[in-house]
């Protein structure tokens, strides 16, 4: 392949370690639907989720934890988007799960409005609600 040509990426799966897999795994099923589409039934386990829309979430065994971890600044990846139809909607029903939101809806980058919360670890995570037919521009 030569410099110049260009490559197709798209977004197989993100990976997140815990020092608790299963907790979080049930977490996620519980929270947001998401279904376990791979057990390695190994101990300790780590299992592959389909979230509601198709994206899938690897939840491994982690070495150790940082409680920095849900700080939005520290470097490294930093939050889950999940990106919804209805910011307001989705919140109710989250919040009936149990979901704790400690700060207000905000403006998005790039249009729409961004809602965090965090996970059973305490991993970033945030609504993310565009405006009909949005599309990213440069």
């Amino acid at each position: 392949m030569l410099l110049n040509e260009s490559m197709n990426f798209s977004l197989e799966h993100i990976g997140l370690a815990s020092k608790d897999p299963t907790k979080l795994c049930s977490w996620y099923k519980l929270t947001l639907g998401a279904t376990v589409v791979h057990d390695n039934r190994q101990n300790p386990p780590a299992y592959l989720l389909a979230l509601p829309g198709g994206a899938l979430l690897e939840i491994y065994p982690a070495s150790h934890h940082v409680p920095e971890t849900g700080y939005n600044r520290l470097g490294g990846w930093r939050h889950l988007a999940l990106r919804v139809e209805s910011i307001d909607a989705a919140q109710a029903c989250l919040e009936q799960r149990g979901v704790v939101f400690s700060d207000p809806i905000r403006p998005a980058g790039g249009g729409g409005r961004v809602l965090f919360f965090a996970d059973a670890d305490g991993n970033l995570l945030h609504l993310v609600e565009r405006p009909p037919n949005w599309v990213p521009t440069p």
